[in-house]
């Protein structure tokens, strides 16, 4: 796939362009059947299927408000849109300068002018310009005025709820309310966090006996406190594990943090990038009443998520 980093990197226009426009956080199951819709148009035209997006985060800009945190980071975003088989990305650096782009410059000089559209494939609430001036039946006339075509692409309904749509918005109260199940049942794979590998409180292995990878994830929408089974991807390879997400109650030090306490796994890994796959919540996060008595229950909690992960790894 090619990337292009800012609008200003593409030279030339594009072969019969089809492209798909937007945020595309999470890059959820509703963005992938819109890919895949593009692919097929960009096949048919003998073109080059586009995704366009833009960082940061447009509310970020027009709000000054710092963005809630995204499902998908860029680099993620970037990697899952190549997987999905995508002839290039195109990322628009959203400044303040970009947002006053009206309606009709951005189609004409951006969409025709740069890239060499001959098809949008959007959804049905989609819109651009400057304040949002544009919608969907503006877009249209402006295609029959620059010579391209429009397509709406259907919303992808919530299993067992016709009323419902996949959404990054539903998908990120899920995550933070921790219902990892029907989260990843949305996405079309399981959530992942990524962060590097930090000092802890150098208590899982001495006091416990389950030494924990404390994972640095400030940027990453976090997962409702408790203890998860999760796949955990080290330098390229799988291990299951069980995560903390929390404060750690039992010793009433009031620090959150992110442990992962990996299976079968010996390595020291500080300083480095690991990643960790949220299959299923096993647990809210408790005080107990002694060292001994959360030791115990690390163990059943371990055993729990060796189940779900053996389970899950048989199913993929």
């Amino acid at each position: 796939m090619q990337v292009f980093e800012n609008i200003e990197e593409i030279k030339h226009p594009f072969e019969n362009g089809v492209v798909a426009i937007g945020n595309f956080d999470g890059v959820h199951k509703g963005h992938q059947a819109l890919f895949k819709k593009v692919i097929e148009k960009a096949k048919l035209m003998g073109g080059t299927s586009i995704v366009m997006t833009f960082t940061p985060h447009p509310t970020q800009v027009l709000t000054g408000k710092k963005k809630s945190p995204l499902i998908t980071s860029y680099e993620r975003k970037k990697e899952l849109i190549e997987q999905s088989g995508m002839d290039a990305l195109v990322c628009a650096r959203f400044t303040k300068e970009f947002a006053s782009l009206g309606a009709e410059a951005f189609v004409r000089d951006i969409l025709v002018g740069k890239i060499g559209v001959k098809l949008v494939v959007v959804g049905k609430d989609y819109t651009f310009g400057k304040k949002r001036e544009g919608d969907v039946a503006l877009l249209k006339t402006y295609a029959e005025k620059f010579g391209f075509q429009v397509e709406i692409a259907d919303w992808i309904p919530i299993p067992g709820d016709a009323d419902g749509k996949i959404s990054s918005t539903q998908i990120r109260k899920l995550i933070a309310a921790g219902n990892i199940v029907d989260a990843n049942a949305l996405l079309g794979r399981n959530y992942q966090v990524r962060g590097t590998v930090v000092k802890g409180r150098n208590r899982g292995g001495k006091l416990l006996g389950f030494p924990t990878a404390n994972i640095d994830i400030q940027n990453a929408l976090c997962p409702r406190t408790g203890v998860y089974a999760v796949f955990v991807n080290v330098d390229g390879k799988r291990f299951f594990g069980a995560a903390n997400i929390g404060v750690s109650p039992t010793f009433d030090d009031h620090m959150f943090t992110a442990e992962v306490y990996i299976l079968d796994f010996d390595q020291t890994i500080y300083g480095r990038e690991i990643s960790a796959d949220f299959v299923e919540k096993i647990r809210d996060e408790k005080k107990f009443a002694d060292i001994s008595s959360l030791s115990d229950q690390i163990k059943k909690d371990v055993e729990k998520a060796r189940d779900i992960l053996s389970a899950a790894q048989v199913k993929q």
